[in-house]
């Protein structure tokens, strides 16, 4: 069976950086498992997931418009540190839920100089090409309930 629209496929996975860094793996850990067609996994892999089949290895590389987004300077500001209450000490890599003018927005402190936070609204990975090693585990018909629902039940999915 090919992977298609409203298949469930799991796949076994190691993300890259342009330089050869990993930064994600399935490796040691079950197959990522999800409902194709549904935005769960970043829109370039999903297009180069399309068509393959169980036991299918192969590379896909995804660029930041297709990933995890390109990276906007707007999202990146200068918050006084007294913004933090609660939390004495702020250390660059720490991440926070704020709210922005599209609503509740995850930021990153970037780095701390004396009472300033400098903060980054972007995805830690977005302006970021994506390089995958993939291989293919698994590909099924999605259950009625699965496709009522908009995920994967069961092993691999979410359990109710």
């Amino acid at each position: 069976m090919q992977i298609a629209q409203n298949a469930v496929a799991a796949f076994h996975y190691t993300l890259t950086d342009d330089e050869g860094q990993v930064i994600d793996s399935s490796e040691g850990r079950d197959p990522l498992t999800y409902l194709h067609g549904s935005g769960q996994i970043v829109p370039g892999l999903e297009k180069q997931m399309e068509g393959r089949v169980a036991g299918d290895k192969f590379d896909a590389k995804v660029a930041p418009e297709e990933g995890y987004g390109v990276h906007h300077a707007e999202l990146m500001q200068e918050v006084p540190k007294a913004a933090f209450q609660g939390v004495e000490d702020i250390q660059p890599g720490m991440q926070f839920q704020g709210r922005g003018p599209q609503g509740e927005i995850n930021v990153t402190v970037s780095k701390v100089e004396g009472d300033t936070v400098f903060i980054d609204g972007n995805h830690p990975l977005a302006g970021k090409t994506l390089h995958f090693a993939i291989e293919v585990t698994d590909v099924r018909d999605a259950s009625a309930e699965e496709l009522e629902h908009g995920h994967v039940h069961g092993e691999g999915g979410h359990q109710h």
